[in-house]
């Protein structure tokens, strides 16, 4: 097999190939060497090293640039995946790309530099061609690929409720935090369901049962959530609902899902037995009860160190609850699917379609 004789690169270590070394002993070589036959010979391998380095170096080139495109777009899902998880996204939620460098020990420092800069400039690229795909949509829908409204802080709905801060997002759409202006600058939460037929035909028969346990107990006293009004915004279906603090679930998971004090524990089953003998009585089913969407009135807390876990603990101060999440109720004289509930509390009566 023939091996061509390299040039110097700036991205090859001198430990992987000392120039110094060939450079003397080739030059050693040439004087046994005529000058004719010589300058012919150099010529001719100049031109086939030249020749082989372009190649070697192209597609070495090409293979970089094949392996950081495939490590980045498996990046990519793989952050993608993790950000959109089923059910809320907390505030704090941060997706996070992270350049990983190469194990490679033949790389220099302006190498890795050239890496970074392309991996950016094809980031940047991409959400460039994001962003100019959604403005094309934003001119007549306002809505993005996936149909969630596009809404920032400080943007008005339906001139009235301004958006302070996003609360929760998922399948169904987003829930934001608004100011409502006309009823002195109360604090109120907007779910705002995606522009997707089968999003806004499950909100429509969400509000006709919140309506209807609204007027039935007026002052929650059956701890059912208030739905204060509805509108709709450029396609999508927004209800606005009074303002209440974290699930218990998130509450519990923030809390290193350490166990609530049994007498809130008591408290709470008693309000969600009231709550579900309540819809039971109306010939109602919400066939999606979960921690989830089981939410605090309040979700304020001390917090205290416990020495025998060693680590702060939270308490809650007031375990009082409320239901949310009406758009999977059914009346008992509806007809429905026989599968109900999300998966993983799906009762085993479900599961096996026993009746």
């Amino acid at each position: 097999m023939r091996h061509s004789k390299r040039t110097y690169c700036p991205d090859w270590d001198d430990k992987d190939w000392d120039y110094g070394k060939w450079r003397s002993s080739s030059s050693h070589k040439r004087r046994k060497r005529s000058h004719s036959s010589a300058r012919e010979n150099k010529r001719c391998k100049y031109n086939h090293s030249k020749m082989c380095d372009s190649h070697y170096l192209e597609s070495r080139s090409i293979n970089e640039k094949d392996y950081h495109s495939r490590r980045y777009i498996d990046e990519y899902r793989n952050d993608y995946n993790q950000g959109c998880e089923p059910g809320y996204r907390h505030r704090d939620h941060e997706s996070r790309y992270q350049n990983h460098s190469s194990k490679s020990s033949g790389r220099s420092g302006r190498s890795s530099y050239k890496s970074k800069h392309r991996i950016h400039h094809s980031t940047s690229h991409r959400r460039s061609h994001g962003k100019s795909h959604r403005r094309k949509r934003t001119r007549s829908v306002e809505d993005d690929e996936e149909g969630h409204l596009i809404c920032q802080s400080g943007d008005v709905l339906s001139a009235r409720y301004e958006i302070v801060d996003t609360l929760g997002e998922g399948a169904f759409g987003k829930v934001v935090e608004c100011i409502d202006h006309k009823v002195g600058g109360r604090h109120v939460a907007v779910k705002i369901v995606k522009n997707v037929d089968r999003y806004c035909e499950a909100a429509r028969s969400e509000i006709q049962v919140l309506e209807h346990l609204n007027t039935t107990d007026p002052s929650s006293t059956f701890r059912c959530v208030q739905m204060l009004e509805w509108f709709e915004h450029h396609g999508h279906i927004c209800i606005v609902f009074e303002l209440l603090g974290l699930s218990t679930y998130d509450f519990i998971k923030e809390n290193g899902f350490l166990p609530f004090r049994l007498d809130h524990i008591r408290k709470m089953a008693y309000q969600i037995c009231k709550s579900v003998n309540f819809l039971h009585s109306n010939k109602l089913t919400h066939t999606d009860l979960k921690p989830e969407n089981i939410l605090f009135v309040q979700s304020d807390y001390t917090e205290a160190y416990n020495p025998k876990i060693k680590r702060d603990e939270r308490t809650l101060i007031n375990p009082d609850i409320k239901v949310v999440d009406f758009g999977s109720a059914t009346y008992d004289d509806e007809h429905h699917s026989t599968l109900v509930s999300t998966r993983h509390y799906r009762a085993p009566e479900v599961i096996l379609d026993t009746r």
